[in-house]
């Protein structure tokens, strides 16, 4: 396998009134090419400073990220916004689709403002895509309005999917979603894994770490091994009186 990505010694320090705020502190992380890697953590621990860090939604204060042999964290914002469409697919636990339009075009929105694809070969890459997650034929001049949750879940990965992009991240893909809904679209990333993709999910969850071939832990910003994480907790319940 090769490497899709590698971080190293990120720092993410934000101004505020109250002073300085350490978001992440000197996090290092590398993800092979199909690897599916969940990085797990509680509220407020930087799991989500580091999924825009990783999305080129944010930069990092210091350190460096290599996406594809590509040192990200030194580009200007056009540059990132290339990235961001040419590279990368989202996955957001609210699905962030166009309620009034069909499904059709919420995934084939990705590519509109590519003057490479022409117009027919839009409408063949987001077929694809939603074949490739289940979605039925009939269901594509709907809205995505008139869709379950599961549904409208799916049409978002195929839209992360339409741009062919090299890394797939997912930020509490399942939190607005029934555990049977959940698990249908957590299959379906442990399918796109097995088929090559690189997938990086962002959750709270075991249940839903669980699906990874590789779950890493963040806490107070620093990125913990599994024997670190248990370490954490067991010396939080002893603090607290907690022996079980």
């Amino acid at each position: 396998m090769s490497c899709v990505l590698e971080v190293s010694k990120l720092h993410r320090i934000y101004e505020t009134k109250a002073g300085l705020t350490h978001a992440l502190r000197g996090v290092s992380l590398r993800v092979e090419r199909g690897e599916f890697l969940s990085i797990m953590g509680p509220s407020g621990s930087g799991k989500s400073t580091l999924m825009n860090v990783l999305g080129c939604l944010d930069r990092p204060t210091s350190g460096t990220y290599i996406l594809e042999g590509l040192d990200v964290s030194t580009l200007n914002d056009d540059d990132l916004a290339e990235i961001r469409s040419n590279r990368l697919g989202f996955v957001f636990q609210s699905f962030n689709l166009l309620t009034r339009a069909t499904v059709l075009r919420n995934v084939m929105l990705p590519l509109v403002y590519s003057s490479t694809c022409p117009k027919a070969e839009r409408l063949e890459r987001a077929i694809r895509a939603l074949v490739a997650v289940g979605i039925p034929e009939d269901l594509f001049d709907h809205r995505s309005n008139e869709l379950s949750g599961g549904q409208m879940q799916r049409v978002a990965i195929a839209r992360a999917l339409v741009n062919n992009p090299a890394l797939i991240l997912a930020d509490e893909p399942t939190g607005n979603l029934d555990s049977a809904t959940s698990e249908l679209v957590l299959s379906l990333f442990r399918k796109l894994s097995d088929e090559g993709r690189t997938v990086v999910l962002i959750t709270h969850d075991p249940e839903v770490a669980r699906f990874a071939d590789r779950t890493v832990y963040i806490r107070d910003g620093k990125l913990l091994t599994y024997d670190e994480e248990q370490a954490y907790v067991a010396a939080a319940r002893a603090r607290s009186g907690y022996a079980h």
